[in-house]
């Protein structure tokens, strides 16, 4: 291992074994939807990140829906959604996490949230709960990917002063003026040679989940390297989709939702609808993927395994092919699982051994992959900062 890569773990590592990363989700679940073709036999895990797509899962009314994560701070994020779902009325609510700021938030989550969150949670949040009782600092500029957006936000303000041309781009009624005002008025102001140094750090991507592993998949895949890899994204994003309800990126520009333009689970029916019931269908394990299936009863028929199977393909390659072994394991008949990737291919899945019928045999040969759909979703994702998606039925 060099320097710099053992430097870059030492940073990933400290940012991500000690703070709240993910303030919100970072993966379109309207794609979800389409790929895992929901219905009410369904039990779905997920990685919890902040749990919001848990939420968007459980209105579809699968049977339900195991958030995992080995971060108990996500954990405790998801948690005190379930809790306001429950305890709050739905202005309140929006205000914790539509706005990002409730008014009186600390008196708020001592007398109402905190009796229903487990000891880490409460402990955690007894800490923490300032997050949202800030007028100045919203939650979602919080956490490492909040703190990350929040310097974003600086430098379109204060450096580049394009904070005119966001506001017009947000409200643009078309793709094409959204387009004019992209390539004419913020492209060359924004990616300042500053701006691409910076995106060329390992230290910042850090900050918004990108491990080493990660990165070498992006700089060996795509032409260009990892800066032209963001900077192709962005303009996807800006100059070739529709911003109208892409909530992703503005709430990262704003500090905020709007009640237009936000998750699923933030909308007033949604949220009534999980108050009513809905809610229950959703449990939170600090674990392992690996670890939770070995010790889970029952089987699970939809995997939603984020992009976390890159943080695993280069020096952690054992525990893959140990957290796949799990997965064939629990996986119920008809089984499906999702994935995305910072690269454009994940070849490492090809390298995978798992046991069948007692043999070893290579994982590719056990999955039927849908190729033509994950492609046709990718291209409409709202997030769009993967290099590829992947949709595949498991041989259970």
């Amino acid at each position: 291992m060099s320097v710099m890569d053992w430097f870059s773990g030492r940073v990933f590592k400290f940012v991500h074994g000690n703070n709240l990363v993910y303030n919100t989700c970072w993966e379109d679940p309207r794609l979800d939807r389409v790929a895992l073709d929901l219905g009410p036999e369904d039990n779905v895990l997920v990685i919890t990140s902040a749990g919001c797509n848990a939420l968007d899962y459980a209105l579809t009314e699968p049977n339900h829906v195991h958030a995992v994560d080995m971060n108990p701070r996500q954990n405790a994020l998801l948690e005190l959604k379930l809790s306001a779902i429950r305890n709050l009325e739905y202005e309140d609510f929006f205000a914790l996490f539509g706005k990002g700021r409730l008014p009186n938030g600390r008196a708020i989550y001592q007398d109402t949230l905190r009796s229903s969150l487990s000891p880490w949670s409460q402990n955690y949040w007894d800490k923490w709960i300032k997050f949202f009782d800030n007028r100045r600092r919203s939650f979602y500029f919080r956490g490492t990917s909040g703190s990350f957006a929040r310097l974003i936000n600086l430098y379109v303000d204060q450096v580049c002063k394009v904070r005119p041309e966001i506001d017009e781009i947000l409200t643009a009624d078309s793709v094409e003026a959204q387009s004019r005002i992209y390539y004419d008025r913020l492209h060359d102001r924004f990616w300042s040679k500053a701006m691409q140094f910076a995106m060329n750090r390992d230290t910042t991507l850090s900050m918004v989940g990108v491990p080493k592993a990660q990165r070498r998949q992006v700089e060996t895949q795509y032409e260009g390297g990892i800066v032209r890899f963001v900077q192709d994204c962005v303009e996807a994003v800006f100059a070739k989709l529709p911003l109208a309800d892409n909530y992703f990126w503005r709430v990262y520009l704003t500090g905020e939702y709007a009640e237009d333009c936000c998750p699923e689970y933030l909308r007033p029916d949604n949220f009534q609808r999980l108050k009513d019931g809905l809610v229950d269908r959703v449990s939170v394990h600090t674990n392992s993927v690996q670890a939770f299936l070995e010790q889970h009863d029952g089987q699970i028929s939809r995997f939603v395994l984020l992009d976390h199977m890159d943080w695993l393909s280069d020096k952690f390659f054992p525990l893959l092919e140990l957290e796949w072994q799990a997965i064939l394991d629990r996986a119920a008949p008809g089984a499906r699982a999702i994935w995305r990737s910072g690269g454009l291919r994940t070849d490492f899945i090809d390298r995978v051994q798992v046991q069948q019928d007692g043999r070893t045999v290579p994982l590719p040969g056990l999955l039927t992959f849908h190729q033509g759909l994950a492609e046709e979703l990718h291209v409409k994702d709202r997030v769009h900062t993967y290099g590829s998606f992947y949709i595949a039925d498991l041989a259970a």
